[in-house]
């Protein structure tokens, strides 16, 4: 492992990372026509965030410059990473600004997490390197790469380290800042959607305003994060990327129902 990289973003500024071209790659996730972007347009001055699954602090860096003025709490359970936040949080962050070294589930404790040094956004506590090579795979063909060039990228790309974090629940996150609203629950641990949801209590649904989520459809975890959703009073969206064509990814962005 190496410590924290600098690195100009195309269109941003320089931020910390571990893995300059995934930092950009996930950049590049965060502008237009993503839903990232559109959920980070619609915040508005004085709003909160709640970043579950934060990595190096990619979408608290966009909030920050699409509308200057709101609240983030960014949570990241891989040491790497989560020094890279902190220190984006710092020079990005208005007054309030946290990073919480923890992964976020259904219930507090210890999990086992796999970090991907050089595919870091793919790190989780569910990683499946088989099913992480075959996304990848898809997506580099998507993207016009050749089969044999493509397989050349991935090889090696999901070795893995195994770590032990601690977990907490989204409630616990919103009791320990003293969250009164949260504007936007944002959503990224790669197979946890469900469980980062379902740690949510009943009586903090009514505070949030807004999601996005990435979502795996694997046994059935679309529609069950779609039909939670609705329960707790969202309209739903549900998006595939066109790079992510014949992936398990979609998107999901959530509103509150009027």
């Amino acid at each position: 492992m190496t410590g924290p990289l600098r690195q100009e973003l195309p269109g941003g500024p320089a931020v910390w990372c571990v893995n300059g071209p995934a930092a950009v790659a996930m950049w590049r996730e965060m502008l237009p026509p993503g839903a990232y972007d559109r959920a980070a347009r619609r915040l508005r001055p004085g709003d909160t965030v709640l970043d579950i699954g934060g990595n190096i602090g990619l979408l608290s860096v966009l909030c920050a410059r699409t509308c200057p003025g709101v609240r983030v709490v960014a949570a990241e359970p891989a040491p790497e990473l989560h020094e890279c936040l902190r220190r984006n949080l710092a020079e990005h962050a208005a007054p309030g600004w946290r990073a919480e070294c923890v992964a976020v589930s259904d219930r507090p404790g210890e999990l086992r997490f796999t970090y991907y040094p050089d595919a870091p956004g793919n790190s989780g506590v569910y990683a499946d390197r088989q099913a992480d090579d075959e996304i990848t795979l898809a997506f580099l063909r998507n993207s016009g790469i050749g089969p044999e060039d493509a397989g050349e990228l991935v090889d090696g790309l999901h070795d893995g380290i195994e770590l032990t974090v601690p977990a907490v629940t989204a409630s616990e996150l919103i009791r320990r800042h003293g969250l009164d609203r949260v504007d936007l629950l944002k959503v990224d641990v790669e197979r946890a959607e469900l469980d980062v949801l379902r740690g949510i209590e009943d009586h903090h649904w009514a505070r949030v305003g807004a999601v996005v989520a990435e979502v795996h459809d694997e046994d059935g975890h679309l529609d069950a994060v779609r039909h939670l959703l609705h329960s707790h009073g969202f309209d739903v969206r549900v998006r595939q990327e066109p790079l992510l064509e014949g992936t398990v990814l979609y998107d999901i962005e959530a509103e509150r129902a009027v």
